[in-house]
C-alpha cells in the first residue's frame, strides 16, 4: 500500500495541475496530431449529405403546401428549417404530450421513423377545414398531458398524414422509390422508440402557420436509416418537382440560351516564331515574313476548331470550313502527323 497516495497528495497533485505548477505534457507522444473518438456515439460525419435531404425538404414541402391547400382551401405559410443531426433524447426532452406522434415505415429504407405534428396545427386545420380561419380557443391553452385527440381531430391529422405521405413519396422519387406505411400512432413522444436516447437522428423540421403564430411538424430520421444510402446522398439530388413535361421546358430553354450565348471566333492566317530581341528592335513599318499555310485555322474561344479555305464571296472576306480540328490542332483522325486509317 506505500505505493498509493494519500489524500493529501492527490489533492496537492490536483490543484498543482490546475495552477500550472506542474506540467502535464511530458511523456510520449504529447504532440501528436489526436482526435477523440467516442466509440459509444455515432459520428456524424460519416458521409450522410445534409445538403441533399435539404433539397429533398424544399421539394417536400413545395408538394405539401399544394396538397393543404386542395383539401383546406387555404394557403398556409409552410417554410423547412435547416436540417440538424441530434441525439435522439435530446430530442425528446423538448417535446411534451399531447402530441400527433407517428411512427411510419420508409420501405425499403429499415428502422421507423416519426412524424410529430404540433396540436395547434390540428386544431387550426379543422377550424379552416369547417370554414373557419384558423384560430381557436385553444391556441395559447395548456393541454393536459393525457388528452386524447377526439375522432373528428384523428380525422384531420389522417387528411394531414396522407397528403405527408403523398407529398414525401414523391419528394424522394429522384433518389429512391419510398412506400410509406402507417406504423403506428400515439400522444407521448416517449412511447415512439425509434431509437435509442444516445443514436442520432436527423430532425426535419417545418413550421406551419398563418403569419401570425407557427407550429412545426417533424420529420425524424434515425441516423441509422440514411447511412445505408449515404452514397446516394453525396450525390446532389437534382432540384425539379418529377413533371416530365417541366423537366422537358427547362432543357429545351437550357438548350436554347445556351444557343444564344456569344463566343469568340478567330481566323489565323499565319503565326511568326520571333524572339524578345528582335520584338523589342522592331519598329513602326517594319515588314515582318512569314511563310503561308494552304489553309487558315479557325479558335473558338482560343481552342482551334476547324481548318479553312480562306476567299471572298460578294466583296467580303470569308472562310469555307474544311476540316474539324482536335485539341492539338490536327484535324480529326490524325495523329502525331500520320493519318490513322
Amino acid at each position: 500500500m506505500a505505493d498509493l497516495l494519500s489524500e493529501d497528495e492527490l489533492k496537492a497533485l490536483s490543484e498543482g495541475v490546475a495552477d500550472g505548477s506542474i506540467p502535464v505534457d511530458t511523456g510520449f507522444n504529447t504532440r501528436s496530431k489526436v482526435r477523440k473518438h467516442d466509440l459509444a456515439s455515432e459520428d456524424s460525419t460519416l458521409g450522410v449529405n445534409l445538403g441533399s435531404v435539404e433539397m429533398i425538404n424544399e421539394r417536400f414541402i413545395r408538394l405539401f403546401r399544394l396538397g393543404l391547400v386542395e383539401v383546406l382551401r387555404s394557403t398556409p405559410k409552410c417554410n423547412p428549417n435547416k436540417v440538424e443531426i441530434v441525439k435522439y433524447g435530446d430530442y425528446l426532452k423538448g417535446k411534451t404530450a399531447p402530441l400527433a406522434v407517428n411512427m411510419i415505415r420508409l420501405s425499403p429504407l429499415r428502422g421507423h421513423s416519426l412524424i410529430v405534428i404540433d396540436p395547434q396545427i390540428i386544431f387550426s386545420a379543422l377550424d379552416v377545414f369547417f370554414g373557419g380561419f384558423g384560430s381557436t380557443n385553444q391556441q395559447n391553452a395548456t393541454l393536459p398531458p393525457t388528452r386524447l385527440f377526439t375522432p373528428t381531430e384523428n380525422r384531420i391529422i389522417k387528411l394531414i398524414i396522407d397528403i405527408f405521405f403523398n407529398s414525401l413519396r414523391e419528394a424522394w422519387a429522384p433518389l429512391i422509390d419510398l412506400k410509406i406505411e402507417l406504423a403506428s400512432s400515439e400522444i407521448n413522444p416517449q412511447f415512439a422508440q425509434i431509437a435509442d436516447e444516445n443514436d442520432l437522428v436527423v430532425l426535419c423540421r417545418f413550421d406551419v402557420g398563418d403569419g401570425t403564430q407557427k407550429n412545426a411538424i417533424d420529420l425524424v430520421y434515425p441516423y441509422a436509416t440514411l447511412k445505408p444510402i449515404r452514397d446516394l446522398l453525396r450525390n446532389r439530388v437534382a432540384t425539379g418537382d418529377g413533371n416530365e413535361a417541366s423537366d422537358k421546358q427547362w432543357v429545351d430553354d437550357l438548350h436554347e440560351s445556351v444557343s444564344e450565348s456569344e463566343i469568340e471566333l478567330q481566323v489565323i492566317l499565319g503565326e511568326i516564331s520571333s524572339s524578345l530581341h528582335k520584338l523589342e528592335n522592331s519598329r513602326v513599318g517594319d515588314i515582318l515574313f512569314f511563310r503561308k499555310s494552304d489553309t487558315a485555322r479557325v479558335d473558338i474561344c482560343d481552342i482551334p476548331a476547324f481548318s479553312a479555305e480562306l476567299g471572298v464571296v460578294d466583296s467580303q472576306v470569308a472562310i469555307k470550313i474544311v476540316n474539324s480540328l482536335n485539341m492539338i490542332g490536327l484535324p480529326e483522325g490524325e495523329e502525331n502527323g500520320r493519318r490513322r486509317d
